[in-house]
């Protein structure tokens, strides 16, 4: 049978694109339907314009610090709407880049949302298309939990670049890491933060270690953190958003917060739209069912990225997708490796790991691990006198010696867990980490001289 595709790809974020330019390099005729701006979640609501907020957010530290070294600033002030501006630029800067690159890689660009008609027929607005293979790359997008009462006057992490005042007092519900990141920023850029969680500390999921010490840090920059709180409703007042807290006891704290209380409960796949009861792809937990190989429960009918819910990184869905366009269209079969993916956490502190947690060692080798651990305040901060602290924890398998996790929380963590997560990846042991001569002065030195 002739199609109109070689590869038709439903989502034009990160994952997609990737594909679909891989794909089209090895010579197939490739299409991509996008409903909203190219580039996905990443470049529009998620990592860019989040970091280019934390750098925003640094500032004011740094004014600080830099008085120990002799600097005088005076008379610093802050502009949100200037700020917002200016990140909302470059996205769109980032939005024309992805469109001369699908452009450039021969890939037709629809816009609209892409239908399932049958499993080899998309529909767009008046339009249909067909196609020999198909990929599922519409990614994820933020909750609300609907058990609480109000949750409908909260903004989630998608609306937060769009907020044209800056909130003088910000509740976010949620210990995850988007929570914790625009905890960070928000504060940073001088906000009143309160986080409320349901357990008794952030990050669930993460090494337990590095968990407490940025929630130690975030308490000593000024967040406060409502623990143990598993019951709350919001409603709208003249004052803002009255924000009722309710602990197992019953015991209550209202807290009242600019319009702008931020949810931040997680996120689910974006399946709306998509017509998968015309196929035969199976739908598990809300999310799309995939082998290895990312292919679905319909031979022709692949998917990748935050729809799987699997690993929602950016990085993860990219390689991916590049992965199934070498199998399928260059004629190198690979799959994704999920071992060892290195992962970042842009609070304040920074935090970076890669590998297994002290408690998944522990469940998987028992009594034949050993931890490695150093906690230090780095030379940067000593002229101006600040007990800011950097850690870092290594996890050995005693048997073999192998590094099966690296953790650290600390200025540049992303940066320094992106080198140690190469090394962790290839198999290192904990003797070529010793051998292995230290950069002096630095902190990350410290990862090949702890004993």
């Amino acid at each position: 049978m002739s199609y109109d595709f070689d590869l038709f790809v439903i989502g034009a974020g990160s994952g997609g694109i990737a594909t679909a330019r891989r794909a089209a390099q090895y010579g197939a005729k490739v299409g991509i339907v996008e409903s909203d701006r190219l580039g996905g979640t990443c470049v529009n609501r998620g990592c860019v314009p989040k970091k280019l907020m934390v750098y925003a957010s640094n500032f004011p530290e740094k004014f600080e610090e830099s008085a120990g070294y002799g600097w005088e600033v005076e008379g610093s002030s802050f502009n949100w709407t200037k700020m917002i501006n200016a990140v909302n630029n470059e996205v769109d800067r980032l939005n024309g880049i992805y469109q001369k690159m699908l452009d450039n890689s021969n890939v037709k660009v629809y816009r609209g949302y892409g239908t399932f008609i049958d499993s080899h027929t998309i529909e767009i607005g008046d339009q249909k298309v067909t196609a020999d293979k198909i990929l599922i790359a519409v990614g994820g997008k933020p909750v609300k939990p609907h058990q609480i009462p109000g949750v409908e006057h909260a903004i989630t992490s998608r609306e937060i670049f769009n907020v044209k005042e800056q909130p003088k007092r910000m509740l976010i519900i949620g210990g995850g890491y988007i929570g914790v990141e625009f905890a960070g920023i928000l504060n940073g850029l001088g906000t009143e933060v309160t986080m409320v969680i349901r357990g008794d500390k952030i990050l669930r999921g993460f090494d337990y270690d590095l968990r407490c010490e940025i929630q130690e840090g975030m308490e000593r920059h000024g967040i406060r953190i409502l623990t143990n709180k598993p019951h709350l409703s919001i409603a709208k007042k003249d004052s803002g958003l009255e924000i009722t807290i309710q602990s197992d006891d019953r015991s209550e704290e209202v807290i009242v917060a600019d319009a702008a209380s931020l949810a931040a409960t997680g996120r689910e796949p974006d399946l709306k739209n998509l017509g998968l009861e015309n196929t035969n792809v199976k739908v598990v937990n809300g999310a799309v069912a995939v082998d290895q190989y990312n292919k679905t429960t319909e031979d022709h009918i692949y998917a990748v990225g935050d729809c799987t819910d699997y690993i929602n990184l950016t990085p993860v869905a990219i390689n991916e997708g590049r992965a199934f366009a070498d199998t399928h269209f260059g004629g190198k079969s690979r799959q994704m490796s999920y071992e060892n993916i290195p992962t970042a956490i842009f609070s304040n502190p920074e935090a970076a790991t890669v590998g297994l947690t002290e408690g998944e060692a522990k469940a998987r080798y028992g009594a034949a691990i050993k931890v490695y651990r150093t906690k230090f305040r780095s030379m940067y901060y000593t002229l101006p006198n600040k007990q800011e602290k950097t850690l870092m924890k290594l996890i050995i398998n005693t048997k073999d010696d192998k590094v099966l996790g690296a953790h650290m929380v600390g200025d540049n963590a992303a940066e320094i867990i992106q080198g140690v997560a190469i090394a962790v990846k290839m198999g290192a042991t904990k003797a070529d980490f010793d051998a292995t001569v230290g950069i002096h002065p630095s902190s990350a030195e410290e990862f090949v001289t702890m004993r």
